[in-house]
C-alpha cells in the first residue's frame, strides 16, 4: 500500500532539472465497524504498534517505578493484618557469679552460682478498635494501589500510542514538504523555460524561486522533526527503531459505541480507576478517622506465658528448679493525652481532602469523557471532509494551471493552490491520527483501554510500506 500522501521519489528538486513528478493518491476510507474490523490480523514485518508496546511494557522506567511503588503500597495491609495476630515470644538468659571470701590471711573461699531461666510468651489482642479501623484503612489503601497502577498501566498505552502516532504524523508532513518541494520545483523549471523564451515575465521566476526556497526550508524543517519523534520514541521502549508499520488505509473510522454519550459518561464514573481510587482514599481517610476515634477506647490483651528456672546457689545449698505457666488479662484505657484531639483532628482535615478529591475526580471524568466523544465524533467527521478538501483542492489546483496556461490566472495562484492541496493531504493523515488516539483516550476514561486495544490496533499495520527514520535532514 501507498502512503496517504504522495512519497518523494527522487532527490530533492533543483533549478537544474533534476525534479521528478510526484502525485499524491488519496483513497477512500472503508466503513467497516472498528470493533469487527479490529479483528482481522494483519502480517507485519517492520517494527508495529503492538512490539513497540511489549517493549515499552519491559523498559519503561514510568511503569517500572510504579511497579515499585505498587508493591509496596501493597505490603501495608499485611502489616496492618498483623497488628491482629497473635505474637510469640521466645526469651532465656544465664548466669554466673564467681565470688571470694577471704576468711583469714591463708583462707580464701571460692563461692559459684549460678542460673538460667527460659519462657515462652504468646500475646493476642482481645479488642483494640484502633487496630481494626487501621487494617480496615488498610485493605482500602491496598486497593487504592490496584487502580492507581491500573492507571499508570492504561496511561503507558496512550503514551506508546501517541509516541507511535507522532512519527506517522511527522512522516506525513515529511511527505507533504517534499511533495510540495518537488511541484514547486517542477513549476520553477517551467516558469525559468517560460521566461527563457519570453513568454513570461522575470516576477514569475521570482515568485517561484521564493515559493520553492519556502518549501525547501519546511522540508528540511519536517525531516528534523521525524527524528526528534522517533528518539522519544525510544525514550519510552528503551529500544532504538529505524524503522515503524504505518496504519493501513483500511483502518476504519467509525463513530464510537455505544452512540449515547450519557452512556460513556456513566460507566467513566462507575469505572474510571482514577474515580475508584480516590474514592477508595476516602474510604481509607474515613477508617483513620474512626481509628482515630478508637485511641480513646479501651483496649484489652491476654498473654499467655511458660517459662521456667534453675539457680544453683553454690556452696553446700541445694539448686532450685521450677517450672509454671501464667495467664493475664490486661486492661488499658486512656484517660488524658495531649496529642489525641490534635491527632482526632487532623483525621477529620484529611477526610475532607479526600472527599474534594473525589468530587474533583468525578467532575473531571465527567467533563473529559463528554470532550472527548465529541473528539471522537468530530474526528469522524472532518476525516470524511477532508477527503472531499483534498478532492476539492485537486481540482482547483488543475483549473488554475489551466487558468494560468492561458492567462486568466497568474504563477501566484497557482502556488497557492498546490499548497492548499498538500496541506489538505498533510491534514487528512493528521485528522485519521487524531481519531485513533482520541478513541484510545475514550476508552480510557471509562476504564477500558487494554493491551488488546493495541494489538486490535497493530491488526492494521501496513508492513509493506514502513515509516524509516531520517538520520539526516
Amino acid at each position: 500500500m501507498h502512503g496517504l500522501i504522495a512519497r518523494r521519489r527522487g532527490p530533492s528538486p533543483r533549478a537544474d532539472g533534476r525534479s521528478k513528478a510526484v502525485r499524491g493518491l488519496m483513497p477512500a476510507l472503508r466503513g467497516a465497524s472498528l470493533a469487527a474490523a479490529f479483528a482481522i490480523a494483519a502480517p507485519a514485518d517492520a517494527t508495529n504498534i503492538q512490539e513497540l508496546f511489549e517493549a515499552a511494557r519491559g523498559n519503561d522506567p514510568v511503569l517500572g517505578a510504579a511497579k515499585a511503588n505498587y508493591l509496596a503500597r501493597k505490603t501495608r495491609l499485611p502489616q496492618a493484618r498483623a497488628q491482629l495476630m497473635p505474637s510469640l515470644t521466645l526469651s532465656g538468659n544465664r548466669g554466673k557469679n564467681d565470688q571470694e571470701h577471704v576468711l583469714g590471711p591463708n583462707n580464701v573461699v571460692d563461692d559459684t552460682s549460678g542460673n538460667q531461666r527460659w519462657s515462652v510468651q504468646l500475646s493476642q489482642t482481645l479488642f483494640n478498635a484502633r487496630d481494626w479501623y487501621s487494617y480496615r484503612s488498610a485493605k482500602a489503601v491496598s486497593l487504592q494501589a490496584d487502580h492507581d497502577f491500573a492507571t499508570v498501566e492504561q496511561n503507558l498505552i496512550v503514551r506508546v500510542a501517541r509516541a507511535y502516532l507522532d512519527v506517522l504524523r511527522a512522516q506525513a508532513r515529511v511527505e507533504a514538504a517534499e511533495a510540495e518541494t518537488e511541484a514547486v520545483g517542477r513549476q520553477l523549471e517551467q516558469v525559468q523555460q517560460r521566461f527563457d523564451v519570453g513568454l513570461v515575465a522575470i516576477t514569475d521566476v521570482l515568485e517561484s524561486t521564493a515559493a520553492f526556497d519556502a518549501a525547501e526550508v519546511r522540508r528540511i524543517q519536517a525531516r528534523g522533526d521525524q527524528g526528534v519523534f522517533f528518539e522519544t520514541l525510544r525514550t519510552i521502549t528503551g529500544v532504538p527503531h529505524e524503522d515503524v508499520d504505518r496504519l493501513d488505509r483500511a483502518l476504519p473510522i467509525v463513530d464510537p459505541a455505544p452512540t449515547d454519550e450519557q452512556e460513556w459518561v456513566a460507566a467513566a464514573l462507575a469505572t474510571n480507576p482514577t474515580v475508584l481510587a480516590a474514592r477508595q482514599a476516602f474510604a481509607a481517610a474515613g477508617q483513620q478517622r474512626r481509628a482515630g476515634i478508637a485511641a480513646l477506647m479501651p483496649t484489652v490483651n491476654l498473654n499467655i506465658s511458660h517459662g521456667a528456672s534453675e539457680t544453683d546457689p553454690g556452696g553446700l545449698s541445694f539448686s532450685q528448679e521450677t517450672e509454671g505457666r501464667t495467664y493475664t488479662v490486661s486492661f488499658q484505657m486512656p484517660l488524658y493525652h495531649a496529642a489525641l484531639l490534635p491527632a482526632y483532628q487532623e483525621t477529620g482535615h484529611q477526610l475532607e481532602v479526600a472527599k474534594q478529591n473525589v468530587r474533583e475526580r468525578e467532575l473531571v471524568v465527567a467533563r473529559d469523557t463528554h470532550n472527548l466523544f465529541h473528539a471522537v465524533v468530530t474526528d469522524v467527521v472532518r476525516v470524511q471532509a477532508r477527503i472531499r478538501a483534498i478532492k476539492s483542492a485537486e481540482s482547483a489546483l488543475e483549473a488554475t494551471q489551466t487558468g494560468y496556461e492561458v492567462g486568466t490566472r497568474n504563477i501566484v495562484d497557482v502556488l497557492q493552490a498546490q499548497q492548499r492541496l498538500f496541506s489538505s493531504q498533510f491534514d487528512y493523515a493528521d485528522s485519521r491520527y487524531n481519531y485513533v488516539l482520541d478513541l484510545l483516550r475514550l476508552k480510557q476514561s471509562v476504564g477500558g483501554l487494554t493491551a488488546d486495544d493495541i494489538a486490535q490496533l497493530s491488526s492494521f499495520s501496513d508492513a509493506a510500506n514502513p515509516v524509516a527514520r531520517i538520520s539526516r535532514p
